[in-house]
Parts: structure tokens; sequence; C-alpha cells
């Protein structure tokens, strides 16, 4: 299938998550989203109130982060930071696993805690980052199986703060693992249209990005 460059756009998450960003920079990015026709920005916790709001009178979804970036939080902190952003107005949550936990085969409690947050979600999306970067082949298959049980919506490969994001040897990994079970998000370092492109060919559902909207607005 040929994908065009407004294909890519309809999936990708437009995302800021920067440390040092001000509340211009969350008000531009959430002006290019409308520009590009992105499905939605991805924003920390204390800018989703503020992006819904500059939102409302468009069809973007709001997507935040939850145990970001590291995935050790406890479980309850996980918990809370869920339920506060979805009182904010958040419409997908992207939760870090406890990627200590998966190196030491501690699957059920990885399980139980996505399970946990996913009941609070009901039937707003929750992504699971597993952060690729730090897993063996047999651990991200692992975790394949550990999200399809938990009840999450997507699995996705990377928080962008690792040591390297997505590559296409993992997504090919991972959907051969998880068929069309559950869906998978792209992330860390896609830059360029034909990149991202390559993704969806291979199966990717979504993408997140900080530059594709940002390239279409220059070009």
């Amino acid at each position: 299938m040929d994908f065009s460059n407004d294909d890519v756009l309809k999936v990708v998450d437009h995302t800021l998550l920067k440390v040092t960003s001000k509340k211009a920079d969350f008000e531009q990015l959430c002006e290019e989203a409308i520009q590009a026709g992105v499905f939605s920005v991805c924003v920390p916790p204390d800018y989703v109130s503020f992006c819904k709001s500059f939102l409302m009178e468009n069809n973007i979804k709001v997507c935040t982060v939850v145990g970001f970036p590291s995935g050790y939080s406890t479980s309850m902190t996980k918990v809370f930071e869920a339920e506060d952003a979805l009182k904010n107005g958040a419409d997908e949550i992207d939760m870090v696993a406890n990627i200590g936990f998966v190196k030491d085969s501690r699957y059920k409690e990885v399980r139980d805690e996505i399970f946990g947050i996913k009941k609070i979600c009901g039937e707003k999306v929750l992504k699971v980052i597993i952060e690729t970067c730090y897993l063996t082949d047999e651990e991200k298959r692992s975790m394949c199986e550990v999200i399809i049980d938990s009840g999450a919506d997507y699995i996705k490969t990377s928080t962008g703060f690792g040591t390297s994001g997505a590559n296409f040897e993992d997504v090919k990994l991972i959907k051969d693992k998880v068929k069309d079970v559950i869906k998978v998000k792209v992330a860390g370092g896609i830059s360029d249209f034909g990149t991202a492109k390559k993704y969806l060919e291979l199966g990717a559902d979504r993408i997140g990005s900080s530059s594709l909207a940002k390239i279409l607005k220059l070009s």
C-alpha cells in the first residue's frame, strides 16, 4: 500500500515532552497539530488541561504520559497519575512499564500494574511503552503477551528518552507476535515521512513524532 503524507499525519501523536518547554511552546504545538491534521498531541501531564482547552474546537485528541520516562514509579503512583490526567481531560495515556521488573522476569507484577491502569482508563486508550532498546528479543515477545493479557490497547516501542528509539526490526518482531490483537505505536527518532511510511507498511498503527508536523509547516 502506498501511504501519502496525509495518511501519515492522520496517525501522528505530535509530541512535546522536553523538560524545558514553556507555555508558548505548547501553544505552537497545538497550532501545528491543527494545521497538520494530526491524530493527537502528546504532552506532559501539567499541560493536559491547557491543550484540551486549546484544541476544544478541533477533533484532535490529547495524550499524556504516566511513569515517564523511567517506568519505575510505584503502581499506586502511576494509578494516581492516570486518574489525575483523565480528570484533566486526557483522551489517551502512554504509560511506561517497569523495565526493571521485566529484566527480573516479574511479568505478573508488570501485567497487574498495566491491568490496574487500564481499568481506570476504561474506554480511553492505554498504550504501554516497553523501551525496546533495553530489552532482549525474548523479553520483547514476553511483553507482547503481557500487554495483550492486560487488556491494554497498544504496545509502544520507546519513550524517546532511552539509548535509542524505534527501529524496523523491533516493529517486525512485535507485529509478528501481536498480529492484529493489539495495536502498535512507534516512537523515538522518527523525523521524516519516508521512515514513517515504512513503519506503516510494517503494520504500525500510530506514530509518535515531534518533527513530522513541523516538516509540513516548513514545506
